[in-house]
């Protein structure tokens, strides 16, 4: 038997089984990745990680890391049908992210198609540089700046553990992921 490719989400996802994409990069906040990941697999989705380069990404810990199949600049986002975008810390994975205008423009196409789109903690500040926020209630992490960045964006910034405005679901932090997993999965059907 060979031996497994640590950091490699096993998954079974049924042929035809919708596809989650996330954003990230080295320094992910842990859970604000792997929890949402485990509970899309669990019902069923397929999820492709995206991150500046194939292979391992670290969480913030260092203890932890997965393995991205997949590079942001090679994703088609008319493929997927929910984009997660994870927190970390400023400098980490969000800020990766949020400079990418590759990924700026995967966050736009799913805006423009109406298609799910979930955010917690840092992760929002890419919704921020894509221009998307104006005039969208949204949670974020309540420091660095984050809700500061969203009102001069003409997003309406809410302290509240989860928060839905269309095809948005966005919370705070770590400490929020069951009401963020639960409304992220209210909106996609699950």
């Amino acid at each position: 038997m060979p031996e497994p490719e640590y950091g490699v989400i096993p998954q079974d996802a049924r042929e035809g089984a919708k596809q989650a994409l996330v954003l990230s990069a080295d320094k992910f906040e842990d859970m604000e990745l792997y929890v949402p990941v485990f509970c899309l697999i669990a019902a069923g989705w397929r999820v492709d990680i995206a991150a500046p380069k194939k292979g391992k990404i670290t969480g913030e810990s260092g203890w932890y890391y997965i393995a991205a199949n997949k590079t942001i600049d090679e994703i088609n986002p008319d493929e997927y049908d929910l984009l997660l975008i994870p927190g970390g810390r400023p400098g980490g994975a969000p800020t990766v992210v949020q400079n990418s205008k590759k990924a700026q423009a995967i966050a736009k196409s799913f805006f423009a198609r109406n298609k799910p789109v979930a955010a917690i903690c840092h992760g929002p500040w890419l919704l921020v540089s894509a221009g998307l926020v104006k005039g969208r209630r949204l949670a974020s992490f309540w420091g660095d700046g984050v809700p500061e960045d969203i009102k001069k964006a003409g997003g309406i910034w809410e302290d509240k553990d989860v928060v839905v405005d269309g095809n948005l679901v966005t919370s705070r932090w770590p400490m929020d992921i069951a009401a963020f997993i639960r409304e992220m999965m209210k909106l996609v059907g699950k």
